[in-house]
């Protein structure tokens, strides 16, 4: 078989999602800063993103992330996550797939017992460290952008809930938090499909009734997901981010886990080094801490810190073939469920 053309991809996992990390033979990206290229590939041409990211090459539980030169000196790395809706500017499962790949391929030098690399996003600097023993990334502490309140308890209208509350909160991207109770549902396997689909509409709704603009980032203006959040008897948050056309993330979800964090550190009901456990809905776990307290464009924030296991599992090689019918890829209800003309 000839591979004129070829992308290079590690298979890695956090807690169960899928990150995937593309190494090699991306095309060059456009732009300044790594918040550029993101605005690029979500603006101008979209197709490095669905090609990796649809059939028949991809599947719908999954994300790949664009490995990029550091477009900053203070940085070791830089990626973009790529989804089958767009690309976003930060994700905390990701951030732990990619240094766990780095460090175990190789690209970055690994130190034992402690690596620090730092990663340059669409969502600014972040610095990870990671725990190493005999050539194995064993955990990766992320200390993430700064996370904070938007709005508390906004209200929002929905024909079939009657009207809830949401907290809108950045921990990476924008979140809309909804206690699940709110819409009649447990967060629990046999409810993925019920909770997924109830989330994208929830991401509808508020999307036509709040509007938000981070204070610094340009392009970071929708809340990407909404997060379904329960307590747990031990004190822990069960969470369950919903992310299109219909799914629902396997991990605890850094950015939803941050974001979180921030409704709970503007509560007063967190303060600076307090953790709390975020539990999956299939029982994975990352422990977030509040590192520090800071401020973004007059907003009152908290630094977050998720600590959680990547797994790399396997590599992939995808052939581009300049006649292949389905270099745009493609969805189906089948398996992407009801929800997948969202992504048109």
């Amino acid at each position: 078989m000839i591979f004129d053309r070829k992308l290079e991809i590690l298979q890695v996992h956090c807690e169960g999602e899928i990150g995937n990390v593309l190494v090699a033979g991306a095309p060059e990206i456009p732009g300044a800063t790594a918040l550029d290229k993101m605005n690029y590939i979500n603006n101008v041409d979209d197709s490095l993103r669905r090609f990796v990211t649809f059939e028949p090459r991809a599947n719908v539980a999954m994300t790949v992330n664009l490995l990029l030169e550091p477009t900053r000196p203070d940085a070791d790395a830089g990626f973009i996550v790529l989804q089958a809706d767009r690309a976003h500017a930060m994700s905390g499962s990701n951030c732990i797939c990619v240094v766990t790949a780095l460090l175990e391929s190789g690209r970055v030098p690994m130190v034992e017992p402690e690596t620090i690399v730092r990663l340059d996003m669409p969502a600014g600097l972040v610095t990870a460290r990671a725990r190493c023993a005999n050539g194995r990334c064993l955990s990766v502490s992320i200390d993430n952008v700064p996370a904070f309140a938007e709005v508390l308890d906004q209200e929002v209208e929905t024909p079939r809930w009657g009207r809830i509350k949401a907290d809108i909160c950045f921990g990476g991207v924008y979140y809309g938090l909804v206690d699940v109770e709110q819409v009649g549902l447990s967060i629990e396997p046999h409810n993925a499909r019920a909770l997924a689909e109830t989330g994208i509409e929830l991401k509808a709704l508020l999307g036509e009734q709040v509007k938000v603009q981070h204070p610094t980032l340009s392009g970071v203006d929708e809340i990407a997901y909404v997060m379904f959040r329960s307590q747990e008897p031990d004190g822990a948050v069960r969470t369950c981010t919903t992310l299109k056309p219909g799914r629902v993330d396997r991990s605890p979800c850094g950015t939803g886990s941050s974001a979180n964090l921030a409704s709970l550190h503007a509560r007063g009901l967190i303060a600076v080094g307090d953790t709390k456990v975020s539990r999956s809905i299939i029982g994975g776990e990352f422990h977030v801490q509040a590192l520090e307290e800071t401020e973004v464009g007059g907003r009152k924030a908290v630094i977050p810190r998720i600590t959680g296991q990547g797994f790399v599992y396997g590599k992939q090689e995808l052939r581009l073939v300049d006649h292949d019918p389905f270099t745009k890829g493609f969805a189906l209800s089948d398996t992407w469920g009801p929800q997948v003309h969202l992504l048109d």
